[in-house]
């Protein structure tokens, strides 16, 4: 039986709050910048294929061919960010951000558009891994929940924030403003966050375990002496340095055993992330509140604020609580909950019961992701790798995350559009699929996730490496 989180969190001395939260912030950008880019298509897209006189096919693409390099991004991401640093790494994205914004600005087609898309989905591949990995590398263990959980919220503003700007923009000028200059407003204020970004940067220092998997000790103590006090700092050298001094990992190791089944259990859980349908109501919310409540354009766009402020405060909620409650618990309430609200949204859409009522649903919905599923998601998966292979297994279980958002992104407008499933569902089928994934995220967390709250890396590091499964 593992030991309980108080008597396993380490001594961590005196800490530097300002500090440590400078560089959370810092890191955090990156999430900001992943949930802009992600998000800012959804105010964007009517106007651009009304522009580029796009197909319903073709405004698909539009939408979601920065998945694909989201995925690409995310599987570099953990290599590159093991061989170059966290720094460097989190640097390439602020770049990334900086020039899809203003190449999808100025696109003249969609060729143009989708190339920047993909270049602006590369980043935010990047920024899903490095962000979280970087604030789980620096923060104190006992705080290491809340902390790793400001990139889900950084994400979430992110995206509340490009809603709003969509909402501002849109409201500026009439429709044919909106169809050829609007739309590129939209895009190019992506400029702000990722400049702030690549400025703030250069301020921070490199990973401490980074470091010392580089034989760079010294420069590794100095940043821990800078967030707690020298006493801490050197013990938890020593631990980061013993840890590191385990034998290496190769690719046999990786592909047998008890790390594939590792990697394994973190795929599965980046899915279940995915295929309970959250993107879903992201990318398509004013396009949902349109076709099945009647609402017009602008009201659409308005609910879709609603669902952001939701998101923003229970994510907030999840930082209050990940480090009290943790990881495991949340995990089953959030499935619970998706569960339920899923269930009662397909029962709402099957009756043609929808009116207000669809909107507390995908509250509910909302609310149950964002306190536990959405940002504990990503905390588990920055702390249940060893350092050695944290990036590689990071970027492992990111591309899945993202290869199912792409699955879930295309197949919804299919079953949503299938006209067998909409003549025996009415629209609800989706839902009541989504719903039946997270029973299984529920069973999968209760079988395979072990409770790491409170736990130093080098601590849980030593629970998995004895079993990838619930301890």
């Amino acid at each position: 039986m593992a030991t309980s989180a108080a008597s396993a969190t380490p001594d961590i001395g005196r800490l530097n709050w300002a500090y440590i939260v400078f560089l959370t912030l810092v890191a955090a950008l990156g999430g900001v910048l992943f949930g802009y880019d992600t998000a800012v298509i959804s105010g964007a897209i009517v106007f651009v294929q009304k522009d580029f006189g796009l197909s319903s096919a073709a405004m698909a693409w539009a939408a979601a061919s920065a998945l694909i390099g989201s995925a690409f991004g995310a599987a570099i991401a953990g290599l590159l960010s093991d061989a170059i640093g966290r720094k460097r790494t989190l640097l390439i994205a602020a770049a990334l951000f900086l020039i899809t914004s203003v190449g999808a600005a100025v696109s003249d087609g969609l060729t143009m558009l989708v190339v920047y898309r993909i270049v602006g989905g590369v980043g935010v591949g990047v920024a899903s891994i490095v962000s979280p990995l970087y604030i789980a590398e620096i923060a104190p263990a006992r705080y290491r929940g809340r902390l790793v959980s400001v990139n889900q919220f950084a994400l979430v503003a992110g995206m509340l924030l490009v809603y709003s700007v969509n909402y501002a923009v849109a409201s500026e000028g009439g429709s044919q403003w909106n169809i050829s200059i609007g739309w590129r407003w939209m895009f190019a204020s992506e400029a702000v966050p990722a400049v702030a970004l690549l400025g703030l940067v250069f301020l921070v220092p490199e990973s401490p375990r980074w470091l010392v998997q580089h034989g760079r000790g010294a420069e590794a103590l100095q940043t821990l002496s800078t967030i707690s006090d020298e006493k801490a700092a050197a013990a938890e050298l020593d631990a980061i340095v013993t840890t590191a001094d385990h034998p290496t990992i190769g690719w046999r190791d990786l592909v047998s055993g008890r790390l594939r089944a590792l990697i394994l259990v973190g795929v599965g859980l980046a899915v279940l992330q995915q295929i309970t349908g959250i993107n879903v109501f992201l990318y398509f919310a004013p396009e949902i509140f349109e076709s099945v409540t009647g609402a017009g354009s602008d009201v659409a766009l308005l609910q879709t604020v609603v669902i952001g402020i939701a998101n923003l405060a229970f994510t907030m909620v999840a930082i209050l609580t990940v480090d009290r409650v943790g990881r495991r618990p949340l995990m089953l309430i959030g499935f619970a909950g998706m569960t339920v609200c899923l269930t009662a949204i397909g029962i709402a859409v099957y009756r043609q019961s929808v009116d207000g009522f669809l909107l507390i649903f995908v509250i509910g919905y909302i609310a149950s992701f964002a306190v536990s599923v959405g940002p504990v998601t990503w905390v588990l998966l920055s702390e249940m790798f060893p350092t050695s292979i944290r990036g590689f297994a990071m970027g492992v279980a990111a591309t899945s995350n993202w290869l199912a958002n792409f699955v879930v992104s295309q197949t919804f407008p299919m079953m949503d559009g299938n006209a067998w499933l909409v003549d025996r569902f009415n629209h609800a089928f989706p839902f009541l699929l989504y719903a039946a994934f997270g029973l299984l995220g529920m069973a999968f967390v209760y079988r395979f996730i072990p409770e790491t709250r409170g736990h130093s890396l080098e601590k849980i590091e030593s629970m998995f490496r004895r079993s990838p499964r619930r301890g």
